[in-house]
Parts: C-alpha cells; sequence; structure tokens
C-alpha cells in the first residue's frame, strides 16, 4: 500500500465549489491543502485542458508549483486566451500507485493520488516573474539543473509561452489500500485478491554522443539516477 506523502501545509482548507465538489466516490476526496501540494510535489507533468477553436484538447506539459501559483508551458491554452481572454482551463496531476485487484472484476481499481486544478490563466509577460517561473518548472523536473545550465536569452524568454493558474480552486482524491471485498460474499471464491504496487525509478544516466569522454555529469544529477521518481 502506497500512501500519499506528509502534508506541506497543514491547517489550510481548500474551498469547495461547485467545480471541485466530490461527487462520487466522496470517501477517496480531500479538502486538505497540504494534500493538494503533496500530489502537485511528487510530479512534474501535468494535462491541461482546454477548449482551442471550439474542440476540447488535452495536452501534456511540464508545470512547477510555486506557493499559491502553479506555472506550465502553454502555446496551445496561450492561443486560447488570445482568441477567448478569460476562458477557463482543468490542469490535472495523477500519480499511480497501484492496480487493487480484487476476487471480481466489478471491484478491480486503482492506488492513486490526484489533483484537478479549475481557473482562467494568465500569461507571464513580466520577463523577472517568467524567469521565476521557468526557474520553477525546472527545478520542480530536476532539481539543481537551473544554476548549472545557460540561463534562456532575452530572445527565448520571448519565444516562450509560460502561463500561470491560481490554486484557489482545486480538488484532491487519493485511494490506498487493498480491495474493498474482503468482506463480501466473493471472499469464499478462493481466489487471490491485492495489490499490485507500481514503483517508478530513474535509470542510468545516458551521456549525449557529443560529449568528451571526460566530461562528468553533474553531482544533483548523478544523485538523482536510479532514485525513486
Amino acid at each position: 500500500m502506497t500512501s500519499p506523502a506528509p502534508s506541506p501545509s497543514p491547517g489550510r482548507t481548500l474551498p469547495e465549489t461547485a467545480r471541485t465538489r466530490h461527487r462520487r466516490l466522496r470517501e477517496q476526496g480531500s479538502l486538505d491543502r497540504g494534500a493538494l501540494d503533496a500530489v502537485l510535489a511528487a510530479g512534474f507533468l501535468c494535462h491541461l485542458g482546454v477548449v482551442v477553436d471550439g474542440t476540447p484538447m488535452v495536452v501534456p506539459t511540464v508545470y512547477g508549483a510555486d506557493g499559491d501559483t502553479l506555472y506550465f508551458h502553454g502555446s496551445v491554452a496561450s492561443r486560447s486566451l488570445i482568441a477567448s481572454p478569460g476562458a477557463g482551463v482543468c490542469v490535472t496531476v495523477t500519480h499511480v500507485d497501484g492496480l487493487v485487484l480484487a476476487r471480481s472484476v466489478f471491484e478491480h481499481g486503482v492506488n492513486y493520488r490526484s489533483a484537478m486544478v479549475h481557473g482562467t490563466p494568465r500569461p507571464v509577460t513580466d520577463p523577472e516573474e517568467k524567469l521565476a517561473g521557468l526557474r520553477c518548472l525546472t527545478e520542480q523536473a530536476a532539481p539543481g539543473q537551473w544554476d548549472y545550465a545557460r540561463r534562456p536569452s532575452r530572445k527565448e524568454l520571448a519565444a516562450t509561452s509560460l502561463l500561470a493558474l491560481s490554486l484557489d480552486e482545486a480538488s484532491v482524491k487519493i485511494r490506498t489500500g487493498p480491495p474493498d471485498d474482503g468482506d463480501g460474499p466473493d471472499a469464499a471464491l478462493g481466489l487471490w485478491a491485492g495489490v499490485l504496487p507500481l514503483h517508478t525509478t530513474w535509470g542510468a544516466l545516458e551521456p549525449d554522443p557529443a560529449l568528451p569522454a571526460d566530461l562528468a555529469p553533474p553531482a544533483h544529477l548523478t544523485a538523482r539516477a536510479a532514485s525513486p521518481a
């Protein structure tokens, strides 16, 4: 069984709105702001739901959470906002922790941690905030890389679409534990049931073939290689 990470923001509660109210599987829902922070801190890839030219699209993109703001790359969403100022988006982050294998197919499920954020993003145009937002994205994915690699030039900053979304309207759902049919009629079937955990780890570093043979990787990447993702 995989439990959620410790809550970084104990005592804070997420506001409940029509879009964030848990209607199904309410027992898996949480209004704990710390649970939201933990789900966001555990990843760096989100799925951005947006309507572009009247057509719904879901786009994978990287993100970084900084306090009450979620920064993410969003050229598709930026085009949508230009065409329809004030248009809303939905950003989701999901971590799969295991398959829940019950005695009946109906009771099968997934252990997971998931967050959904609603709102209207704003394009980040201030150069200083854009740098800070890109640093947030970079450090969330690869801590230490921002100070190691070359920073973006003015031309690169101008060509980069970065959006900021408030975390004011968000919902969290988490499932942990074994199947739910252990005390039901199917328990008499004599079938194995339980959880098949899923663990993700980083692999060994693969150097660019163009690198000199004697150029060693930086310590922050060496330390992360082969560690839990």
